[in-house]
Formats: C-alpha cells, sequence, structure tokens
C-alpha cells in the first residue's frame, strides 16, 4: 500500500517485551515509524544507562563518607592499604586477659577493611570465628573520649573489660578518670557513639 505523499507501507513482526519468545502479531505500520521508534527506545536507554551509572555514582560516595574514621587505625602501614587497629597488638590477647601481645603481620586477618595482626595463628583464627567477641568498643577509640562527644586515641595498656567487652582508655589519667563512674561513663559513651560513629576525627574534635 501507498501513502498519498508516496511512502511505502510495509508489514513487520514488533516484539518489544519477549523476542526470544517469538512474536506473530503482525503489525502494520510505516516503515519510517520504525525507524523512529527504533531511535526513540535507543535514545531512552542510553539516557536509563546514563541516569543509573550516576546513581551507582552518588551512592558509592554515599557509601565512602559512612566509612570515614569509623575506625581507630593506624593507616598506610599494609601492602594492600589496610590501616591496623590496636597498633598492631593482639586484639585476642588482651580481650582474653593476657595483657598486651604484639601481633605479627604473617598472622593477619583484615575485617570490615581493618587489619589485625595476631600472635599467633590459633589467635587470628579464633578472632576470625567471632570477630565482635574480640573488637574493643567505640571501633578502638577511647571510651571515655566517646562519653565526653570525642574521638581520642585509644591505648592497649589501659584497657578495661567489662561485661565481656573491651574498652580502650587514652592514658594512665584518663583511666583514673574513667574508674571513678565506670557505669556512667560506658552509659554515657553507648549514647553518643550512634552520633559520632561516621564523622571524621577533625569534625568530631572540632
Amino acid at each position: 500500500m501507498v501513502f498519498k505523499d508516496g511512502r511505502a507501507r510495509k508489514t513487520a513482526n514488533i516484539c518489544w517485551f519477549a523476542p526470544q519468545a517469538g512474536c506473530h502479531a503482525d503489525i502494520t505500520q510505516p516503515a519510517w515509524m520504525g525507524d523512529k521508534l527504533r531511535r526513540n527506545f535507543k535514545m531512552k536507554t542510553t539516557n536509563t544507562l546514563i541516569a543509573a551509572a550516576a546513581f551507582v555514582g552518588i551512592f558509592s560516595v554515599v557509601q565512602t563518607a559512612f566509612a570515614v574514621d569509623e575506625y581507630n587505625v593506624t593507616k598506610g602501614t599494609t601492602v594492600d592499604g589496610h590501616g591496623i587497629s590496636f597498633r598492631g597488638n593482639d586484639v585476642v590477647a588482651i580481650a582474653s586477659g593476657l595483657g598486651v601481645v604484639p601481633g605479627q603481620a604473617k598472622y593477619t586477618f583484615v575485617h570490615d577493611g581493618v587489619a589485625y595482626y595476631f600472635a599467633s595463628v590459633e589467635a587470628m583464627n579464633k578472632f576470625e570465628e567471632d570477630p565482635e567477641k574480640y573488637m574493643p568498643q567505640y571501633g578502638g577509640y577511647c571510651a571515655y573520649g566517646v562519653a565526653l562527644g570525642k574521638k581520642l586515641d585509644g591505648s592497649p595498656r589501659f584497657a578495661d573489660i567489662v561485661d565481656g567487652k573491651l574498652y580502650l582508655f587514652l592514658n594512665a589519667d584518663v583511666y583514673r578518670a574513667y574508674e571513678k563512674d565506670k557505669a556512667g561513663t560506658l552509659v554515657k559513651a553507648a549514647e553518643n557513639w550512634p552520633e559520632i560513629q561516621h564523622v571524621s576525627v577533625a569534625d568530631v574534635n572540632g
């Protein structure tokens, strides 16, 4: 069939949603209309992909922002770029009441993007089985500092275990201050941590 303007009409098989299943509906349409539909479909697909890529980029930025200074680590000391927690000491040893025991790089386990050193493969395996059991509270920051709304360094030399949880403190003076009101300090720290956990040290400490 021919239109008044001379353009030919043709019959085409169109199946937008399930071409792999076959399509037997013959839809009569002008040849030029099929080309226009294809161009529009291609343009919409391109725009959708661009929008999706932008969303992924935004999501990645948000994820990175939330990861700022959640853990107290020594940065730039591993080949893979992971920060080292606990100043390289064996967290299982301290959490088990064995005191400060230096870890070794050959016994490294990475959890949540943070590297932990251990004194033995046995200690490393224990941590791998249940990291939450051994990890210091508040990302390894000083519990007394968190109670004050700050992110201060936590030292393995000044640690306390309460109800099976490991808490670190900045130094001897701060630890003595904590001892005057342990319960009150830990309650206040638990209240403050959610508000400062995802905030950078620079912003928190002002």
